[in-house]
């Protein structure tokens, strides 16, 4: 008998407790696969490409093209777990009830906790963006809105703070950068009450509420929101890359790689950040008309026309214009400013505005139904699992999604939030690639039926394939690696320190910094000699190993700080878990 912290739900017991199996309170299906591809894309093409694909560009150069390439793969493992799942477990928990049925009760809460990352706290950081595109907007149409009313107070008070110390030294109030003067300005034309200073991000603030509403209202309004935005995204992506590719110099493109491999995988994060929320689609299963057949496809389709979107786009950015310049915060409006073409530039500002509430759309879509599962379980209140009846939406979750997006984004400041987002998203691919594993065996053990028939990842043998695919590693890196390689194993290899090996760059750090920053690496290279050993022992299936390979390592790209900040997070969640949610458990 397994422990109580890892006890399973079986798929009979989790498909009867959502009321499949009788006459519960159903939500609305109404979603085909049409709908379902659209809001995948419509959760997908947001800040990423809009604006992290800047910083992206200006770190790896045209080479990122080859990072989305690479991303789109690691991203295509998990998706095809994510759509076995969806097919085999047609319920909203998304990795929340995978993990319950793979793995068990604890890690289900942890994944569960860990999505609250990806979708609520995501959420703030999209939020606060948009009303900057938002913001920009207006001002480009004559609109001016007070600057107290669209940044946080922390930033405006900082902010003051580098204006007041840059005149101090002589500086002049209009020769400040342009952030900080709205910063400054913020700070003397607020309002305030009892000597606090009214500052807040009201757009920011509107836009979650209105979202919520629209998702608290039902999922045809929300399909028909979210399907319109995705036709006009689409419509000017395409646009970009028709109007842009006039303007392609090819000797943008030399070199391909300026800054090496290291300088592409600066970009991790920011690429990765630009897929998260394909995923996102399993979270409406039960308002499917057809769970078992239309969400993978769905899942699938999102994936590959964002991936050919991307590489488009990236290719044409990088051609348009120098790598160098393209670490702005609006990249593509940019290139186009810069090519004195201001009306595709505000065509672009528009877009990115209504980019960005697709993808606050899907996501506070996503994240009421994980805690309705949750709540069905017990690990949350009842109330997370109340049905309107009216609407067949859960009312109450929905409504402390848009709270908790939506009161921190008037007040705080959380654009470093995307490390933090993709490491909990890429710890959520990680346990569905392993928990396709893990189910798949369960399955075969207890011959579990299946009440229709479903989406199989492929399978291929890892002892086959997976010596093979090491060994192409390996020259891969031998190759890429080669100066560095040399200078170490050659007779000045004295003065180079082993870190040279790791991070690519030139320039020796002390032993004690090296594994301190090196240590998710490290975590990394035991995992995935481990990993590798059993899935050739148990002839295990090779693509959710890969899955478990690939965002395993994008995971280490993303530093100590990020695996640090993580952990705490999860900490806190354990907190909750045994607190309340272990005694509360309905297993």
């Amino acid at each position: 008998m397994s422990h109580p912290l890892f006890r399973k739900k079986s798929i009979g017991r989790i498909l009867h407790d959502a009321g499949l199996k009788g006459e519960g309170q159903q939500m609305k299906r109404s979603l085909t696969v049409v709908d379902l591809t659209a809001l995948g894309i419509a959760a997908v093409i947001g800040a990423g490409i809009f604006s992290t694909i800047g910083t992206a560009a200006s770190q790896g150069g045209p080479a990122v093209s080859l990072l989305f390439l690479f991303t789109a793969v690691a991203c295509a493992f998990s998706a095809l777990c994510y759509a076995q799942f969806a097919s085999v477990i047609p319920i909203s928990g998304s990795a929340y009830t995978y993990a319950y049925a793979s793995f068990g009760e604890l890690i289900a809460w942890i994944i569960g906790w860990d999505l609250i990352m990806e979708y609520a706290i995501g959420n703030i950081a999209v939020a606060i963006s948009w009303s900057d595109y938002f913001t920009g907007l207006m001002g480009g149409l004559g609109i001016h809105i007070p600057e107290y009313l669209t940044t946080d107070y922390l930033t405006a008070a900082r902010g003051y703070q580098s204006a007041m110390k840059e005149m101090i030294a002589g500086t002049s109030l209009t020769a400040l950068p342009d952030s900080i003067h709205a910063c400054y300005q913020a700070w003397i034309q607020a309002p305030t009450i009892m000597g606090v200073r009214i500052i807040a991000d009201i757009p920011a603030f509107s836009i979650v509420v209105f979202i919520s509403v629209l998702v608290y209202i039902g999922i045809y309004e929300t399909k028909v929101a979210s399907n319109t935005m995705v036709l006009i995204k689409i419509g000017i992506l395409l646009l970009i890359i028709v109007a842009g590719s006039f303007y392609v110099n090819p000797d943008n493109w030399h070199p391909f790689a300026p800054n090496g491999i290291s300088g592409v995988l600066k970009g991790v994060s920011a690429v990765f950040f630009a897929y998260i929320g394909f995923d996102a689609i399993s979270t409406t299963a039960e308002e499917c008309r057809n769970p078992g057949r239309d969400l993978p496809r769905a899942i699938i389709l999102a994936l590959v026309i964002t991936t050919v979107l991307y590489i488009a786009i990236s290719l044409v950015l990088t051609g348009m214009s120098p790598y160098t310049t393209l670490g702005v915060g609006d990249p593509l409006s940019y290139v186009f400013q810069r090519l004195n073409l201001p009306w595709i530039s505000g065509i672009i500002s528009a877009s990115a505005v209504i980019a960005m509430a697709s993808v606050l759309l899907v996501f506070q879509v996503g994240q009421p139904r994980i805690w309705m599962s949750m709540s069905r379980d017990g690990l949350l209140p009842p109330s997370f699992s109340k049905i309107h009846h009216r609407f067949r939406t859960p009312w109450f979750s929905t409504i402390i999604a848009g709270i908790l997006v939506a009161i921190p984004s008037l007040f705080m400041n959380l654009t470093e939030v995307t490390d933090l987002t993709s490491i909990g998203t890429l710890f959520a691919f990680i346990l569905v690639s392993g928990g396709v594993l893990v189910l798949q065996k369960d399955l075969d053990k207890n011959k579990e039926p299946v009440q229709h028939k479903r989406f199989q990842v492929p399978y291929f043998n890892s002892r086959l394939f997976l010596p093979v695919i090491w060994l192409g590693v390996l020259i891969l890196i031998c190759y890429l690696y080669r100066t560095e390689i040399g200078t170490f194993l050659s007779a000045d290899a004295g003065s180079v320190r082993l870190s040279t090996l790791f991070s690519g760059s030139s320039e020796p750090t002390s032993l004690v910094s090296l594994m301190i920053h090196q240590i998710p690496m490290m975590v990394f290279i035991a995992g995935a000699i481990t990993l590798t050993a059993v899935a050739m022992i148990n002839k295990l299936s090779l693509i959710p190993v890969l899955g478990l390979l690939t965002n395993f390592y994008l995971m280490a790209q993303l530093g100590v700080t990020n695996w640090m900040r993580f952990l705490i997070w999860l900490a806190v969640g354990l907190v909750i878990y045994f607190g309340y949610s272990r005694r509360h458990s309905r297993i």
